[in-house]
């Protein structure tokens, strides 16, 4: 490679297209069309397509490419040198290839000087040229190349039938509750939620400011701890216990149904016994039912897609998205006796059981997908493949 400059200074009133660079190989893209009067320093630098172009900042990031036909002409600061490439003895796409490679990225970070915490840690221009790449002839690199790309895109096929079948399995599910939901209705008496919860505690949300982490402390949901069906406790907050002493009607219990009405609206929980004794933020609101409701068939019903259709039909606000607790208040589901509730639970259950083991296996295989470019990538810069 040889280093190309092209300096241009922008004008007064001149607009930039800018461009900054991915990490981990996957180069370089369109920033910002950056106006006029917000760019501060008017010394930039062209780049063209074809160069070979990197972040002296994140190198050990990999933060390495080649500029695409669309970025032509745009430009960069002098934070990203760019290179002109000698095709006669290197392939390009081999290059690009080899930017994916751990193996550049760890160089790289060998030779940089300055310290990552800081964000500090720079490849240094004269250093870029002394990183090593495994150099076969050029129509063996085109080759390797070649077979790289063969095997990338059977790869990104098996993401796509994967990913494909994780919403065929979410949407079966969730026609699953709608379907349980227009069963029970049938039949069974419709009724709002906030005839259907304990009249001393009620629906409310919990804690509107948690404070500061409190070593033992009372541990309190957010509303990242709700997630559909499933209440993750491994990194719940501890609230002091005198902020937590004037939100009781949200203390838990255990078994309560639990309803996300900030952010991610709708998501639904039955409160695990391990949070018994803790509480909730001001995102999640705290449905404590009786006993004329199993919290699990509630949630079901709740789920499906005519219930999260009105849900999400109320929902306010601009920057922070929301429903407010008297439309969750007036939310209806049909009510069966708890022996017809019972048995319509046990044919969902043993669905959700099926999905949820299907899910396993897609998470397994996602991870295993996950692997598998680098480990080409690994043989290919080694002669191995």
């Amino acid at each position: 490679m040889r280093p190309n400059l092209r300096r241009y200074l922008l004008a007064a009133d001149e607009d930039a297209n800018l461009v900054g660079m991915r990490l981990y190989g996957a180069g370089p893209f369109h920033r910002e069309l950056k106006p006029a009067m917000a760019i501060m320093k008017k010394s930039h630098f062209v780049i063209r397509e074809g160069d070979v172009i990197y972040n002296k900042l994140f190198a050990w990031k990999g933060t390495f490419g080649i500029v695409p036909p669309e970025l032509d002409g745009m430009f960069v600061s002098d934070k990203f040198p760019t290179y002109e490439l000698d095709r006669a003895r290197v392939s390009e796409k081999y290059l690009t290839w080899f930017f994916r490679h751990p193996n550049v990225w760890e160089q790289a970070r060998v030779m940089s000087t300055g310290s990552a915490a800081l964000s500090k840690l720079t490849l240094n221009p004269p250093r870029f040229l002394d990183l090593a790449i495994p150099l076969p002839d050029l129509s063996e690199q085109q080759r390797i190349a070649e077979r790289i790309e063969e095997l990338a895109t059977k790869i990104g096929s098996a993401r796509d039938v994967r990913s494909k079948s994780t919403s065929e399995s979410e949407s079966l599910l969730s026609a699953a509750c709608e379907s349980m939901l227009l069963r029970a209705g049938t039949s069974a008496p419709i009724r709002k939620l906030s005839s259907l919860v304990d009249p001393d505690r009620g629906i409310s949300y919990g804690i509107v400011q948690t404070g500061t982490e409190f070593e033992g402390g009372i541990p309190t949901l957010r509303a990242g701890d709700l997630q559909w069906f499933h209440v993750n406790t491994s990194g719940v907050k501890l609230v002091d216990p005198e902020i937590e002493r004037g939100y009781l009607r949200t203390r838990l219990q255990g078994g309560e149904l639990l309803l996300r009405i900030r952010g991610g609206v709708g998501e639904l929980a039955v409160c695990p016994e391990s949070m018994a004794g803790g509480n909730v933020s001001r995102e999640i609101a705290v449905i404590p039912l009786t006993d004329e409701v199993l919290p699990r068939f509630a949630m079901f019903l709740l789920s499906a897609r005519s219930s999260q259709a009105k849900m999400h039909g109320n929902v306010r606000g601009t920057s922070y998205l929301g429903i407010n607790l008297k439309d969750v208040r007036e939310l209806e589901i049909p009510v069966p006796t708890v022996s017809k509730q019972q048995e319509m639970l046990s044919d969902l259950e043993s669905l959700k059981g099926k999905l949820d083991t299907l899910a396993k296996l897609q998470n397994e295989t996602a991870a295993e997908l996950d692997a598998m470019l680098p480990a080409i990538l690994d043989k290919a810069f080694k002669g191995e493949l």
